[in-house]
This record gives structure tokens, sequence and C-alpha cells, in this order.
């Protein structure tokens, strides 16, 4: 059950949609126009606030100053005709929630207030969850001891405070998402959305719509219209993992949207506005694929605006105690346990490649405080592979090849072994003369033994 006021100088109007939303168990008071709507504004608290935006005495921009000013929180709809659409544009600059054009089907509109009010809701139930995600992915909670991603740290210090789109590039498991949260969390859209997208999780028809949402009947099983994440992401971060696996057909479209600010659904003629900041990953060399035609240049240089570079775990050594200790802690708590790692097993983790990263590394650690027989972890309550310093999936070690002169030695060695080092009966078996088994005893140095 939400709180909803309703502006509009048309009685129909206001009526009918209170109705609609009484049904649905809201509480609703009504507004004949922006003096009237400023009266309640100072009176009522409210969850979401429905403004006609053309009124006698002013305007839908002037409800949307005066409930953003009472209540920062609140989500303010625009109901607009088709001639207001550029003011509508204004209004989502000026923090409005969505806009809906008169006279469309209540349903989908009713359906778009259910859906901010449950944002809403969401937002408000999981306020303690964020200031832990918070402390997590803050700068202070980010360990880095290593000269390399002190670095990287003093970088995203930097840039965190502005608007401009950051690429973060690195192996798998070097903590991309992590780094891109922590930019979030240290910018001034820490209270909006982070909303996240693997763009090679997904084939490119589901990615698209996934991205820029869809209209009803835009394609088979469209049976709604789907907000994109893009959108989703309205006044905080739209955060794109592995975009160097983007199809070359999207990556057109979503240069568009970057440079436009804009976003429009599959299937729809109408753009909707978008404020959203954009980080962007890759476990790729996008360099290499723009020369093989697969990764536009214009996105490269518009998303490579403030490039952040992760090292590999194997190459900031420095952080691997520290980093272990911190995932240790973390499960050793879940499991009740004040765990810390014993000297031996520092040394095994040192020697180690790691070539799965940080994620291999929380892994391992996970597996430990799980299956370690004391509280101090010792090398052998280590994963085996570890243990050995042998990767999982590592092809095993081989011999080196032996050289054709090494067989022929090898095989003339046995042979005389054979036969207690008669040479005669050794030449024979090999197929060669005595004289030609002396010369080949002499040039591979072998001691005679025939006695």
């Amino acid at each position: 059950m939400a709180d909803i006021l309703i502006v509009d100088d048309e009685p129909a109007a206001r009526t009918t949609l209170a109705i609609l939303l009484r049904k649905r168990g809201h509480r609703v008071l009504q507004a004949e126009g922006v003096r009237a709507a400023a009266k309640v504004l100072s009176e009522c608290a409210f969850d979401l606030v429905v403004t006609d935006l053309r009124m006698p005495d002013g305007d839908g921009l002037d409800v949307l100053r005066l409930a953003k000013a009472h209540c920062p929180e609140v989500a303010v709809f625009l109901l607009t005709a088709y001639a207001g659409w550029e003011s509508a544009k204004e209004a989502m600059r000026l923090g409005a929630y969505d806009y809906f054009e008169k006279g469309k089907e209540p349903d989908e509109f009713l359906h778009r207030i259910e859906k901010a009010l449950e944002e809403k809701g969401l937002r408000h139930e999981n306020e303690n969850l964020r200031r832990q995600v918070q402390e997590r992915y803050s700068l202070p909670g980010l360990i880095a001891r290593s000269n390399e991603m002190q670095r990287v740290l003093d970088l995203v210090r930097r840039v965190a405070p502005t608007d401009a789109t950051v690429l973060i590039q690195g192996e798998s498991g070097t903590g991309k998402e992590v780094i891109a949260k922590a930019i979030h969390h240290a910018s001034p859209r820490a209270g909006r959305a982070f909303v996240a997208v693997n763009c090679g999780a997904l084939p490119e028809p589901l990615l698209e719509s996934e991205i820029f949402g869809h209209v009803k009947g835009a394609f088979t099983g469209a049976t709604a219209h789907k907000k994109g994440l893009f959108e989703e992401a309205h006044g905080g971060t739209f955060f794109l993992d592995e975009i160097g696996e983007m199809p070359s057909t999207l990556q057109v479209k979503f240069l568009r949207a970057l440079q436009e600010g804009e976003v429009r659904p599959v299937g729809s003629t109408q753009s909707t506005i978008v404020d959203v900041r954009v980080l962007a990953a890759t476990n790729r060399d996008l360099g290499q694929l723009m020369q093989q035609g697969k990764f536009r240049e214009d996105l490269f240089y518009r998303l490579n605006v403030i490039p952040v570079i992760l090292p590999p775990l194997r190459e900031r050594r420095e952080d691997i105690p520290a980093l272990a200790e911190h995932f240790l802690q973390r499960y050793g708590q879940k499991q009740g346990r004040p765990l810390r790692l014993s000297a031996e097993a520092v040394d095994k983790l040192l020697r180690y490649p790691w070539p799965g990263n940080v994620r291999e590394l929380e892994n391992a650690m996970e597996r430990t405080a799980i299956l370690a027989h004391n509280d101090t972890i010792a090398a052998d309550d280590l994963p085996p592979h570890i243990s050995t310093g042998t990767p999982l999936g590592a092809a095993p070690s081989l011999p080196q090849p032996l050289t054709l002169a090494e067989v022929e030695k090898l095989h003339i060695l046995q042979t005389l072994e054979r036969f207690g080092w008669n040479h005669s009966r050794a030449a024979e078996v090999l197929g060669i003369g005595r004289t030609s088994l002396w010369r080949k005893l002499k040039e591979y140095q072998i001691e005679d033994r025939l006695t």
C-alpha cells in the first residue's frame, strides 16, 4: 500500500485514476492544480505523485520541483499529450521517474506505477543491506598492499566523483565488477541503482531486449512492455561486463544511446531520455578486436575515456596474504570459527600462480574455511592443487623429448647390455658391422665394458 497524490485540473481524469489506484489498495489524495498540490505536499508525505503536465495555474515541472523539495525520494510521473513531450523529457532530466502519454491503455500506466513503487519499496527494505554493500565496495574496504593496486585505487578515487565513462580491463577474476561497484558507491550516484549486464551471457536478440527493453508485440513472446536495463539504471550506473562480446549490430545502437542519452525499446518508434553513467569492462584485447573488425573504433574511444587496467594477482603478490586473510575471516564467520593462516600456508599461497586471480583465491578460502580441521590453517588444509602448485586443468609435466642421437645412443646401450656387451652379437642385431659399432661407441663416448 502506497500514498499517492494525483494532480490534474480535469476532475474526471483525476477521479478515474484515483479509482483505479484505490482498487489496487493504495491511499490516494487529489489536487486540482499546482497551488492545491503545494498545500497538500507541505502537509503530507507521499510515495508517488502523478501530475498532469499542463494546468491553468502552472505545469507539472512546478509540481515536480515542489515534490522533490519536500521529499527527494518521491517518484514523480508526468501525464502528457504528444505536444508536451519535450517538457516531459526536461522533467526526466530534473528527476521525474517516468512520463506517460494520455489516451494510452491504463493497464500499462498502472503497471509502470506498480514497478516504481516496487523499486521504492525495495530501496527502503534494503537500506541496511545497501550500507553493508557500500562498506564492502567502498575504497577503504578494497585491499591493496602492492604498488600496482595502490595506483589503480588512486585513479579510482579521482574518477569516482565525476560522470566520466570508465573502461576497466583485466583478466577474468581480477575484480573488474568490484572496481565498478567501488566507483559507483564512491560517486554522487551511490544512492541510486547499480545495474549490471554480462554482454557474453545472452544471445544477440535477448541481449538487445535486455539492454533496451521492448514494447508489446515487438516479437513473438513480447506480451507486455518491458523496460530495458539501460532505462532501469536511470539516475544511477549501468555496468556492461565483457563489452568485447557485444555483437557488432548492437554496438551501433549502444553507441547512439551513449551519444544522445536516449534509448529506444525494440519495436518502438519513440525514445526515452535516460541519465546514466556507463562503466564497461573486458578481459579481451579490444585493440586486436578492432583490427579484426569485431569492435567499433568509435565505440572504443567513447568508452575508453578513463582506462583502468587491473593487474593479475600473480603480478601483485604482496596482496595475496591480506586478501586470503580477508576472505578466510569472512567465510570463517559464517562457520562460526576465528580462522587464520599459518606461515606454511601463506608460503604455499605465494608460490601458486593463481590463473583464476582473486576469484580463484576467494573460492579457495571458502573451501578451506569449510573443510579445515583446526582454526589455524596448515598447508595441508589448502586445496590439493594449491598445495602442489599445479593449477586445476593444467597438463601434467612431461619429460623433455629425446633427440635422434640420444635415441640411437640409448638403443645401442640397451642392445649391448642385453647381449652382455658381445660386440659381434650386438652389431648383428643392430644391423651394422663391428667396425661401425666401434665408431658409434667412440662417437657417443660409451665406455666399452667388454672384458
